[in-house]
């Protein structure tokens, strides 16, 4: 079949739902062409998996403790550029999927898709071609880009925890006057009353 070779593909899991992460491992061994060479529970132990096994095919959850799976795919890009990213999230948000094709990722799913399809997908991925799911394509067209600023952004999450301005700019390692200009601006573009609505907002639609 396309996109399939005599050497098995090599899989890291990387999902900090346990459940969901050894069902996916124990379904995907049944496939005779997939093998599942490393799991992991959260970001950074995904990449010390990726960088002690070099699997093929890394298939990373969106939001895992310790780094998102965006974050690990960009990490993995720089540093194992042989392991192509597959993304499989239940927040299919439109800035999310923006977000990881700009960090190379080569397939973006929802976690609604079945394991036979996600086998079908991995195989895809691995024969270097991309996919990505066509509703959450088209809810990232509709949506547009984002008007925040990267730093913009990254102010915002920041001060998602309710933190203050002042250990906001020493993490960034801004000014406090920056900060606030940051926070300021970003609460404009978004429409927001405060900060903390704009931080929601910025959620709902995968902008941060």
């Amino acid at each position: 079949m396309t996109g399939r070779t005599n050497r098995p593909v090599r899989l890291l899991l990387a999902d900090d739902e346990h459940l969901i992460r050894g069902a996916l491992a124990t379904l995907l061994s049944l496939e005779d062409d997939l093998v599942i060479v490393a799991e992991a529970a959260s970001g950074p132990e995904a990449l010390a998996m990726a960088r002690a096994h070099e699997p093929d095919v890394a298939v990373l959850d969106l939001q895992m403790p310790g780094a998102d799976g965006v974050k690990v795919a960009t990490s993995l890009r720089a540093g194992l550029p042989g392991c192509k990213v597959l993304i499989v999230t239940s927040h299919g948000r439109p800035g999310h999927l923006k977000r990881a094709l700009e960090a190379g990722v080569r397939g973006f799913v929802p976690k609604t898709v079945s394991a036979q399809r996600l086998a079908e997908i991995i195989r895809t991925v691995h024969a270097g071609n991309r996919y990505v799911d066509p509703e959450l394509a088209a809810d990232a067209i509709a949506a547009g880009d984002s008007p925040l600023t990267a730093r913009e952004a990254e102010v915002l999450e920041l001060a998602a925890d309710g933190a203050p301005v002042a250990e906001i700019a020493e993490r960034a390692a801004l000014s406090q006057g920056t900060v606030r200009n940051y926070l300021s601006s970003a609460v404009s573009k978004l429409g927001a009353e405060n900060r903390h609505t704009a931080v929601r907002l910025a959620r709902e639609r995968g902008w941060v």
